[in-house]
């Protein structure tokens, strides 16, 4: 009986059922998003640091994880390639372009021995000091072939396009960048392969030992070290997006309820007049919360999809995920703010004195 109660109540205001629970999936969609994309893009610097096919890491005093901040002297290179079981050793340059994409300096023989070799898609290596290379998903982004110029603060020529999934979107000549960018003999990042994986962490100590504000870590150590925890900043604005679907969440529902119940005076009475009692309303009320907050997140799950399929197109460089650890997570989340949401509409409801509902016009 109850239940079919509250499915007709649902039935009988459509449009309001469908728009309170696609709100309640905007939340939803809200949280899945920024865990995707964060989950996506961390995902794809991991992917691309494997891709340079080092085993050691050497980064400035200061660095964090994220940021290639500051410069270290590009004789450290050499200081590295001295180091007994070290075979191969190569600096990098990384510029920042604009918010979110960046120019890496490379020497490209030293990078393609370490990493195995870019693979071109179109074009070929730099022949020209303003060449740059692009990966495929740069150039589908921006709409770029081979022959084209590219104003990035500075003019620079398209002269290959390689796959991605190897250090970063875009490559240009070392010393052509350091020199545009006042920083001559200068390095952001320097990639070290050992001869043999059993003398790692040997060489991690004696880096260590020589350069001791440097930081210095093994690949699979650095990778570990790209996640949503390990970040503060992006762990604090996760947990803020949170709390604002959880207070969206709750407006939803409580001007939904709200209203019903101001709807629903006389429908009330009657139930009180026929021995309903208060936890028999709040019940109702509650259930039919559930029902849409269950609606809401399955909405929600579905248009994290759209999102996923908008951001591909738009912005295809901020690769999401789809979070299916979070499924559950977002659409608690959503529960418990629809339920809190819904508590007060429900308590006015279930207090309906019944004689005053039932003269209610």
């Amino acid at each position: 009986m109850i239940h079919r109660l509250v499915l007709e109540n649902l039935k009988h205001r459509p449009v309001r059922t469908l728009l309170s629970a696609v709100a309640i999936g905007v939340q939803v969609t809200m949280i899945l998003t920024l865990v995707g994309v964060s989950e996506g893009v961390l995902g794809d610097i991991a992917a691309h640091a494997r891709g340079t096919g080092a085993d050691i890491l050497v980064r400035p005093p200061g660095s964090s994880v994220l940021a290639f901040s500051g410069d270290m002297p590009e004789g450290i290179v050499g200081l590295v390639r001295k180091e007994p079981h070290v075979v191969q050793a190569t600096g990098t340059k990384v510029q920042q372009i604009g918010n979110f994409d960046s120019i890496t300096g490379i020497n490209l023989d030293e990078f393609n021995r370490m990493s195995g070799g870019l693979r071109y898609l179109a074009g070929g290596p730099f022949t020209a000091d303003s060449d740059l290379l692009i990966d495929d998903v740069y150039a589908s982004a921006h709409k770029l072939h081979v022959g084209d110029k590219l104003d990035l603060g500075l003019e620079w020529h398209v002269a290959g396009i390689v796959e991605s999934g190897k250090l970063s979107h875009m490559f240009a000549r070392l010393p052509y960048l350091q020199e545009k960018y006042s920083a001559e003999n200068k390095v952001s990042v320097v990639y070290v392969k050992v001869d043999d994986p059993k003398n790692m962490d040997a060489v991690i100590s004696s880096l260590k030992d020589k350069l001791t504000d440097y930081k210095v870590f093994s690949l699979d150590e650095f990778v570990s070290l790209i996640s949503v925890d390990s970040i503060p900043i992006l762990k604090r604005f996760t947990r803020v997006v949170i709390g604002l679907a959880v207070v969206v969440g709750f407006l939803v529902v409580f001007l939904s309820m709200y209203t019903a119940v101001l709807e629903r005076t006389r429908e009330i009475g009657i139930l009180k007049a026929l021995g309903a009692s208060p936890g028999y309303i709040m019940t109702i009320l509650l259930r039919e919360t559930f029902v849409l907050a269950v609606a809401g997140a399955i909405a929600g799950i579905l248009m994290s999809y759209g999102t996923q399929a908008i951001l591909r197109v738009a912005v295809p460089t901020m690769p999401m995920l789809i979070a299916h650890a979070w499924w559950p997570w977002s659409a608690l989340i959503a529960l418990v703010g629809s339920m809190i949401g819904a508590i007060y509409p429900g308590l006015k409801a279930a207090r309906q004195d019944a004689i005053e509902a039932l003269a209610y016009d």
